[in-house]
């Protein structure tokens, strides 16, 4: 049997790993440095200040009465919800993450601000697992006063969960009628 030419309308070949990489290289850009910022920043914390530390003498003072760096647990969600729940918030992490690989399409993130959204948010939420893992809690670090109002204490991973679902949130009411699925 003679073997028959290839189909001039044949679909391209299937893109090989590093071009799918390469599609989502601001998201891993951004997952990455997010997470290593905040690890090292949180290992400075543990090797310079006692666990747990706050108050005068047991924090390092940034700007005297407004900010502080202090090192505290937090085995709870942000603003200390859900506190004591370590584990079944380090379960809700892995779950979130493999959601977001396996629904990426329909998140768009092959999307510029979608993979600066995710990028943040993926970043944060690692960086919060590798603590839960390693401590028990998330290591906080950044306090600040404004008056007798203390905020509650955060760290690199929080400000990537929390700027990252700003920027999903914009672009979503920016974008409503986006079709899943899109670019």
């Amino acid at each position: 049997m003679e073997a028959l030419p290839p189909e001039s309308d044949s679909a391209p070949p299937a893109p090989d790993r590093w071009e799918r990489l390469k599609a989502y290289r601001l998201l891993w850009i951004l997952s990455v440095t997010v997470l290593v910022l905040d690890q090292l920043t949180k290992l400075w914390i543990v090797d310079r200040l006692p666990f747990p530390s706050y108050g005068p003498g047991r924090w390092i003072p940034v700007i005297d009465g407004f900010f502080h760096l202090v090192h505290v647990g937090n085995t709870g969600a942000a603003w200390s919800l859900f506190t004591g729940r370590s584990t079944m918030l380090a379960i809700l992490a892995l779950i979130t993450l493999v959601a977001i690989y396996f629904w990426r399409r329909s998140l768009n993130l092959r999307e510029c601000w979608m993979q600066l959204s995710f990028g943040l948010l993926c970043g944060g939420i690692v960086g919060n697992l590798i603590d839960r893992l390693a401590y028990g809690h998330v290591v906080d670090f950044l306090d600040f006063h404004f008056g007798s109002y203390i905020y509650p204490t955060f760290n690199v991973a929080d400000s990537g969960i929390v700027i990252g679902v700003v920027i999903y949130f914009i672009y979503s009411m920016k974008n409503p009628s986006a079709p899943d699925g899109a670019k």
